[in-house]
């Protein structure tokens, strides 16, 4: 881990800003982006990591899907949400850019 934040700092000088702890984002993150990370963490913990399973946990722990607000997990909308939310967040990321 060290060598990770040495190689952060050192891309700080490069850019004349100061490092970050954390991965950059655009925007805060979200209640209910947080509450699927956090199951998600959980689910993959448990060793699960087929999709169409990760799916089926989400739906049964009644998870709320930060896009669509649904909780009827699938495949289909598991990546429907995930796409969304990684387009969202670059987005904001690029308005927002460096240390936001």
């Amino acid at each position: 881990m060290d060598a990770f934040k040495d190689r952060l700092s050192e891309r700080a000088k490069d850019t004349g800003k100061p490092a970050l702890a954390n991965q950059s984002l655009g925007r805060p993150v979200t209640s209910t982006e947080k509450a699927l990370a956090a199951s998600l963490m959980e689910i993959y913990g448990s060793g699960v990591h087929d999709f169409g399973e990760v799916a089926r946990a989400l739906a049964a722990r009644k998870v709320k899907a930060p896009v669509s607000g649904r909780t009827d997990w699938d495949l289909a909308l598991l990546e429907s949400e995930l796409v969304a939310l990684n387009k969202d967040l670059d987005a904001a990321y690029q308005e927002n850019g460096y240390g936001a």
